[in-house]
């Protein structure tokens, strides 16, 4: 990121690794873009709301599973950020956020498969799967991977199949 956009700021952010009962990751590939890139669910916390919150109706929103059917394992020690490639920085979030800052969720999908779907009103995802913990980091766009390395490596010691 140059130092022209230094002045903005962090767009406030949950984001989710929901295990199926395997212990392998929801992965989506966001509908607004061509990429092979995969992401797990996040969106943006509003003013006013709870993380976790924020977290369960990202879930809900972008995968269709309900909240009765998801279980908190862990919470993020700290905040991640991650900064927007200049050239992304003007076109997403109407230019106001240099990046974002993120509490990240660790979860449990306690439903089946027929729960998810992620031909939602706002639809986010044109695909979906289960990818193995450590194949995750490569799946996403370059700019994220290292936040996913920090959360993957924050997250090993809770992740595998459920008890």
């Amino acid at each position: 990121m140059s130092n022209s956009f230094a002045h903005l700021p962090y767009r406030p952010c949950a984001g989710i690794m929901l295990l199926n009962r395997e212990g392998l990751v929801f992965v989506g590939q966001r509908a607004d873009s061509s990429a092979d890139a995969w992401q797990m669910p996040q969106g943006g916390v509003d003013k006013g709301e709870d993380p976790l919150d924020a977290a369960i109706r990202e879930v809900g929103e972008e995968t269709g599973i309900r909240a009765d059917l998801i279980r908190l394992i862990a919470q993020s020690s700290e905040e991640r950020f991650y900064d927007l490639p200049d050239d992304l920085i003007g076109k997403l979030w109407k230019g106001k956020y240099r990046g974002q800052r993120q509490i990240w969720f660790l979860m449990r999908f306690l439903g089946h498969d027929d729960d998810v779907n992620i031909m939602t009103e706002h639809q986010e995802f044109r695909a979906w799967r289960w990818a193995e913990p450590e194949q995750v980091p490569q799946l996403i766009v370059s700019f994220k991977q290292a936040l996913y390395h920090d959360i993957l490596d924050e997250f090993r010691p809770l992740i595998g199949p459920a008890e």
